[in-house]
């Protein structure tokens, strides 16, 4: 599938691929992606299908989805490309490593681990919650998210929901996410990643102090396919912990990135 993605930086410098996470969007991304392009990296931050302006499918896995970025690579020619993903991103970046583990330079894994998941009644409540809403009887996406905050309580994750919403024309307003795929197929966003490849290149996991995605029984098997990872905790975030810790976690990754001898000072 040949997706939507913003560039940002100079063809030529290091590559760093942005992935985005469940209910996401390139967008959410741009602010980081400007300020890290100034730092010599030509970043690349596609919308993964069924999401933003990338093509609506039926398949929605991690199969498929790994496969998306594997085409990104080979059309765009990007050699040696670094990753980031967040959670959906973030398994997506590391299947496709430890598929492909001599392509990638280094990793980057926000607040995701390898394990299963379990279906979460969380993310069932916030698609039937988008579904449930009649968009063609709103002339404002003041009204849609009066509607959305009914059953989706918290103004973070409803504001992170709403850059879905968009003017299809001067009068309508439409989701540019597939909700119906994503609902059929949402068991399959908590699968596991299991194999026995090993990636010993630098990578990072930042998870969230505040969030329950990566918990310290989890390291063992993080650092069996990940050896060389760092598994470092923002303490006073949740799993948005890119947007709700957006300084620290720069600092964190831009020296990640750029191996500064002193990128990490506990």
């Amino acid at each position: 599938m040949k997706l939507f993605f913003r560039r940002y930086g100079r063809k030529g410098d290091q590559p760093l691929i942005i992935l985005h996470g469940l209910f996401g969007i390139s967008d959410n991304w741009v602010t980081f992606g400007r300020r890290i392009a100034d730092e010599g990296f030509d970043v690349i931050i596609p919308d993964q299908r069924n999401h933003g302006l990338s093509p609506h499918s039926d398949v929605f896995n991690y199969l498929a989805l790994t496969d998306d970025l594997a085409e990104l690579i080979e059309d765009e020619q990007i050699i040696n490309p670094i990753l980031l993903g967040h959670s959906m991103g973030g398994k997506v970046a590391m299947r496709f490593t430890l598929e492909f583990p001599e392509l990638v330079n280094r990793l980057i894994v926000v607040d995701i681990s390898l394990k299963a998941y379990g279906d979460r009644p969380n993310h069932r409540n916030i698609i039937e919650a988008m579904q449930a809403i009649n968009l063609a009887e709103h002339q404002s996406r003041a009204s849609i998210e009066a509607q959305l905050a009914e059953r989706v309580k918290e103004l973070r994750i409803r504001q992170f929901l709403m850059k879905n919403l968009h003017w299809r024309d001067k009068d309508t307003l439409e989701w540019r996410l597939n909700l119906d795929g994503i609902s059929r197929n949402l068991h399959q966003m908590f699968d596991a990643i299991e194999t026995s490849t090993a990636f010993y290149k630098p990578t990072l996991f930042v998870r969230g102090g505040q969030s329950d995605y990566i918990l310290p029984e989890d390291y063992p098997v993080i650092r069996t396919n990940f050896p060389n990872a760092e598994i470092i905790t923002i303490e006073n975030a949740s799993h948005w912990v890119h947007a709700e810790a957006a300084e620290q976690f720069y600092l964190l990754s831009s020296g990640f990135l750029t191996g500064k001898p002193d990128w990490y000072v506990e």
